[in-house]
Parts: C-alpha cells; sequence; structure tokens
C-alpha cells in the first residue's frame, strides 16, 4: 500500500487486486501469456447441447491465436516456439504461461488432452492456464488436471459469464448454474486454482443483475476472476440481434460504474485477471468507446480515486 491508496494489495494507484501485483508479489517477475489453439470445439458448437456457440462467439474467444494444424502435440510445441520469440523480444526476463484460449480446452478424449498439456509442459512455461466451460469437467479430466497441477502452476479459466439462468438461455450458454456449481465444486475440492469469467452488458441484464452475479461470486470467492464487457462482433447472432435493434450495448460510463460497484463486493484477495476485455478490431461492430482500451482502464481508476471506493469495500471478508 502507498500514502495515498486505501488498498493494501497494491504498489500504486489501483483500487483493486491486479494481476499484475500479483504476480509481481508471487513470483518477483511479470508473467505474460502465451495464447495457443490447440483445436478443440464445443459443446454448444458441435451439436452436443447446441449448435452456433454463445451469441457473442465469433470462432472461439482466441482471436489473436495461431490455428492448430498438424499433430496436436508438435502444433502446440510449434505455437509456443512462435509466442514466446514475440514475447522475449519485448520481455527478455519474463515468466510465460501457455494459454489454452480458444474454445473449450477440457473438451476432448483424455489421451488428447494430456498430448496437449504434456507439450505446453514440455516446452519449458512458467505455467498452464486451460479456458473451458463448468459443464466439461467429468472425473477423469479432472485427474488429468490434478496430475498438471502437481508438475506447475496451473489455472482453470471458467466461463460462467452470469448467475442468472434466463440469461444464460439468451445467450446460448447451454448449461444451467447448477451444471456451474458443480464443475466449480470438483475444481475447488481438487485443490485446483480457478479464474471465473464474467461478462457486463448482456442482453436483458440490468445493474441490479450484474451486481447480483458479483456478490455471487464473492460467495464462491474463487483465486481469480476476469470482468469483460460485451462486445458485438461481426458475424455472430448478437450482430443481428443489435442490427434489428434488440440489443443496446452500455455507454462506457456505465460499464465503469456498473465494473467499480462489482468490485465493491468481491473480496479484496481475489485476484481480478481482467477488467475489460479486448476485441479484434477489423471485427468490433459495437461499441467502439471499447477499442480505447487505456481510457476505459483510466475512467475506472479515476472513478475509484473520486468515490473513494476500492475492492472489497462492501464485503464482509478480506477487507482492507
Amino acid at each position: 500500500m502507498n500514502s495515498t491508496n486505501p488498498f493494501i494489495y497494491s504498489d500504486d494507484n489501483k483500487r483493486y487486486h491486479t494481476l499484475n501485483y500479483y504476480n509481481k508479489s508471487s513470483f518477483n517477475s511479470k508473467v505474460f501469456k502465451a495464447v495457443i489453439d490447440a483445436g478443440f470445439t464445443c459443446p454448444n458448437k458441435d451439436g452436443t447441447k447446441g449448435t452456433g456457440g454463445c451469441i457473442y462467439c465469433m470462432g472461439g474467444s482466441g482471436y489473436f491465436t495461431e490455428k492448430s494444424d498438424g499433430e496436436i502435440y508438435d502444433s502446440v510445441k510449434r505455437q509456443l516456439a512462435a509466442e514466446k520469440e514475440r514475447i522475449y523480444k519485448k520481455h527478455p526476463n519474463s515468466l510465460i504461461t501457455a494459454y489454452f484460449q480458444t474454445n473449450t480446452n477440457t473438451y476432448a478424449p483424455v489421451a488428447t488432452l494430456k498430448e496437449a498439456y504434456t507439450a505446453a509442459l514440455d516446452s519449458g512455461v512458467h505455467g498452464i492456464s486451460i479456458g473451458t466451460r463448468a459443464d466439461c469437467l467429468p472425473d477423469d479430466v479432472i485427474a488429468l488436471l490434478c496430475d498438471i497441477n502437481s508438475k506447475t502452476h496451473l489455472t482453470v479459466e471458467l466461463g460462467l459469464q452470469t448467475v442468472h439462468d434466463k440469461t444464460a438461455q439468451i445467450i446460448n450458454r447451454c448449461y444451467s448454474y447448477d451444471e456451474f456449481l458443480e464443475g466449480y465444486r470438483k475444481l475447488q475440492e481438487s485443490g485446483i486454482r480457478t479464474c471465473l469469467h464474467l461478462i457486463d452488458g448482456l442482453p436483458g441484464e440490468t445493474k441490479a443483475d450484474m451486481l447480483e452475479t458479483a456478490k455471487e461470486v464473492a460467495r464462491l470467492h474463487p483465486a481469480a476472476v476476469k470482468i469483460h464487457l460485451l462486445h458485438i462482433n461481426h458475424g455472430t447472432a448478437l450482430e443481428r440481434l443489435f442490427l434489428s435493434g434488440g440489443y443496446v450495448p452500455l455507454t462506457r460510463d456505465e460499464y465503469i460504474d456498473t465494473v467499480i460497484s462489482q468490485l465493491e463486493y468481491l473480496p479484496a484477495d481475489i485476484i481480478i485477471e481482467r477488467i475489460t476485455g479486448d476485441a479484434d478490431k477489423k471485427y468490433l461492430v459495437a461499441p467502439m468507446w471499447s477499442a480505447d482500451k487505456i481510457a476505459v482502464l483510466g475512467g475506472i481508476d479515476r472513478q475509484m480515486k473520486l468515490r473513494d471506493t476500492y475492492q472489497g469495500i462492501k464485503c464482509d471478508s478480506e477487507q482492507p
């Protein structure tokens, strides 16, 4: 904590628990994610639970990845080598986490998953982060994740987005909140670090709905949270809804206000790994203000200081 900031998990002007602060405090280093596309699909794309994916999905969330081709082990190794070269050019002394981001990265036979994860381990990364869905964590996959967890710094990232089942149906998430809780329970009982993804501005949701999601996540108390803005990308079902007048995105001020209010309810020790999302500007339809990430981050910092507030101020536990 510095002399002008009341928040204890900070050494700068941030009034929330940033991933940068966590990495410096835990590893005395910057840690960068090398984004991997292992070629997996998703149960609400392949017809198992649905088709088309979530309404905002544009072929998977890994906009910046190279596509997987050939044998999975060789493909992951090749992608990691390219990513490490890119990262080390600017940050030669940093640590690197392999981030399996695109689609559902526990949705494959265990032997296939093991091959992909082993390729990352064999590439000498600092850690592995696996993006997935809570309904794609059968017991044999949990056993594999436990094994990986014993060998490296593992994080499993779950796309919760919202706790409201009505919204989940609108966005075609294809699993209920109860199903999410079962997957989350398995990870917690296995001692696996978990990061939950939330999306603000989902169709039909009010600020009160978004705060209810944050309060429920506070109760679950994961190790980390990512907060995203809902982007409208070209070619998605959400774009069609937007163009028909059926969806109005949040304004920047609305987003900043909502995020700050959510942070107030999240325990201070939860790491906020992301507080706004990136969208590929080639495909971004709206809201265009979201392309100016620096302005969004700066707006959050300014408003938190003006309000004299900080993460966890309204939470019953783990406050500064």
